[in-house]
């Protein structure tokens, strides 16, 4: 996992959005579960905090995004705690295989599937990855470009 220390310096000197503000407590809780080793799609698979589900089973949840980037931007986890896909096994592939098929369904259910989506899963800091928990990004409503980033 990475070292968080550089980012929660730099989280707690923004101006304007300390502990206390609304933007400072999702800042507080972030540091608090990136320090205990704990995630935020943690927390919501176990109902701590709240999160817009959209699906769920036994093998994973779906949720919106509460900062999306296209008209529909739906999360979809796996229960199971996975850091990212560099982490996954052969024993992963049942719940693997699970998540894509329901990520379809999800899109068809969302009506993506005629014009198209994308889903997208970062790995790693440079990546993109801010949640050491595996999730897929299902992103639809709007054209999508190449590079994306």
């Amino acid at each position: 996992m990475p070292d968080f220390r550089p980012a929660v310096s730099l989280i707690l000197a923004s101006p304007g959005q300390g502990i206390g503000s609304p933007v400072g407590e999702w800042q507080r809780l972030f540091i608090e579960l990136s320090m205990s080793g704990d995630t935020i799609f943690g927390k919501i698979i176990r109902r701590e905090i709240p999160a817009t589900i959209v699906y769920e089973d036994d093998l994973c949840l779906a949720f919106r995004d509460i900062v999306p980037q296209a008209p529909t931007h739906i999360l979809v986890i796996p229960k199971q705690p996975i850091p990212s896909l560099a982490d996954v096994t052969a024993e992963d592939k049942a719940v693997l295989g699970h998540i894509l098929i329901t990520i379809k369904q999800i899109a068809d259910q969302e009506g993506l599937t005629e014009k198209g989506y994308r889903v997208v899963t970062n790995i790693g800091e440079e990546g993109g990855q801010t949640v050491f928990h595996l999730h897929f990004h299902l992103m639809g409503g709007r054209g999508m470009h190449w590079p994306p980033g």
